[in-house]
């Protein structure tokens, strides 16, 4: 057994967190919570404890510093977190610094650390505490100008909480994102496990992160995680908080609503699978994400909707061109639509809220139409984590989903297109593209890449588009060398599987 694998873990119960940990903090240890305003460390702080109480029966106390008592109670209430009612209870004791250090502004670099430390620890005694978390360091720590006093000091905090027996968070304050751990730069040295809050502009966009920067002999993921606050769940980190694996995988088949690509897909699409659907503007992928949901409705499945890129009215119009009415769709209470531009919101905040329908309404199928829109919002990683962490959610209900996408990337952006980075994900891979004709005419075709677990048809076929929708014809006629043009696309083809031959 490895020295790793023999510390204990206490789990934070913050969602997502403890899979980045492997687990949770160490136990009996501090840990050191860093990051700039705003970047969310008191509600780490907060939801330690709390789920410690709510998750583990593990009681605290809280040493708050800055924020008044009731302040954190109320801000606690909003996610649900009955604080009152656990200090009743004898689960959670508050330590409220905040007053004394008021009173004592006016003098410079004088603190009595060995006071606080002696209520702190009858507060332990008295409750048992399994817990403490201390915010924020940093309001005592900017009135000592030297960073010698600081070390020591945090030194007597952590000795102190270690001797106590119990797990604790210390949260402080850094000045910039990217330079340094902490603001005296002496305090990550002091303690055996940093944690990094980060709440940064890109793209003119605020981004959350938080990065384990060490958990002292025991093992962790490396690497920034994007995470965001949800009024309801409070710190979410993103992807981990949805990775579930599924002891089985769906063996029963649904359809596209096309019979041609049913067909080439060796008869439609496994019921928990992810279609990933690229095609330059104009090839059909919106007929075709309309037509599978359609096909849902009329099988009396619950569908979702999602368009990027089109508003509702200019869906509806679409729609009704090819004999579809997404409005008497909706009135049977099996199809919800949402249509928004990307730019209504950060990219995590559209993930929360497809989550919570996805929740809510348990849809069967859905679209998204077009995952390329996201591109202008949010970079290529963020990107990856909201597909993986929507297609772990959609894999745990059983939820067919189709997503499209364009070929290449938003203009500019110089990662590879959403299509390339998650082409390995999906279980179904469809390419849509333009063909010009020896008659000098531009003809659309499809080619099924791949269908993972399945046999599909490997030839590449003519697409109609009439009044009726989508039709899939014959296989391309075998044009004299060089007069059909395909777009380069280093996609086509990829991982050929076992053919089911055609005509």
């Amino acid at each position: 057994m490895t020295h790793a694998a023999a510390l204990d873990r206490t789990p934070t119960g913050i969602s997502g967190f403890d899979a980045v940990a492997v687990g949770g903090l160490p136990t009996g240890r501090c840990c050191l919570v860093s990051g700039t305003t705003g970047s969310g460390k008191t509600l780490f702080s907060v939801e330690f404890l709390a789920r410690g109480i709510a998750d583990f029966d593990e009681p605290g106390v809280f040493v708050t510093f800055e924020e008044a008592a009731d302040d954190i109670r109320r801000n606690a209430a909003s996610l649900g977190f009955p604080i009152e009612e656990w200090e009743a209870q004898g689960k959670w004791v508050f330590v409220d610094a905040s007053a004394k250090l008021t009173d004592e502004a006016p003098t410079i670099g004088e603190y009595d650390f060995g006071g606080l430390l002696a209520r702190i620890a009858a507060a332990t005694r008295r409750i048992n505490a399994k817990r403490v978390s201390i915010d924020s360091l940093g309001a005592i720590f900017s009135r000592f100008p030297l960073g010698g006093v600081v070390r020591y000091e945090l030194f007597r905090i952590v000795a102190g909480m270690e001797q106590l027996g119990v797990t604790s968070v210390v949260t402080t304050e850094r000045v910039s994102e990217y330079d340094g751990v902490s603001r005296h730069n002496v305090e990550e040295f002091v303690v055996d496990n940093v944690v990094i809050l980060r709440n940064y502009l890109s793209e003119q966009r605020r981004r959350r992160t938080i990065e384990i920067v060490k958990l002292r002999g025991a093992q962790h993921r490396s690497g920034e995680w994007l995470f965001t606050i949800d009024p309801e769940r409070g710190l979410v980190v993103i992807p981990m908080a949805y990775i579930v694996h599924r002891p089985e995988a769906a063996s029963a088949r649904v359809s596209s609503g096309i019979h041609g690509l049913d067909e080439m897909c060796g008869g439609g699409f496994f019921r928990d699978a992810i279609v990933l659907i690229t095609g330059p503007t104009g090839t059909g992928k919106t007929l075709t994400s309309l037509q599978f949901i359609a096909e849902g409705v009329r099988a009396g499945e619950r569908c979702l909707l999602y368009t990027f890129d089109e508003t509702r009215e200019q869906l509806n119009r679409n729609a009704s061109g090819w004999g579809l009415d997404l409005n008497e769709m909706e009135a049977s209470g099996l199809l919800r639509v949402n249509s928004e531009y990307p730019e209504t919101a950060a990219l995590e905040d559209h993930f929360m809220r497809l989550w919570a329908v996805l929740r809510d309404y348990r849809p069967r199928r859905l679209a998204v139409d077009t995952l390329s829109a996201l591109e202008r919002i949010g970079s290529s990683r963020a990107l990856l984590d909201f597909v993986i962490s929507l297609g772990s959610l959609l894999r745990q209900g059983e939820t067919t989903a189709l997503l499209t996408s364009a070929p290449s990337g938003t203009a500019g952006r110089t990662s590879p297109p959403i299509s390339a980075e998650i082409a390995s994900f999906t279980d179904v891979t469809i390419l849509y593209r333009y063909v010009e004709t020896p008659e000098r005419e531009i003809q659309r075709a499809v080619a099924v890449v791949q269908t993972r677990g399945s046999t599909h048809d490997h030839s590449i076929r003519m697409i109609h588009i009439d009044e009726g929708g989508m039709h899939i014809g014959d296989r391309l006629p075998p044009f004299p060398s060089g007069t059909m043009s395909l777009p380069d696309n280093p996609q086509w083809p990829i991982s050929p599987g076992p053919p089911t031959g055609g005509p």
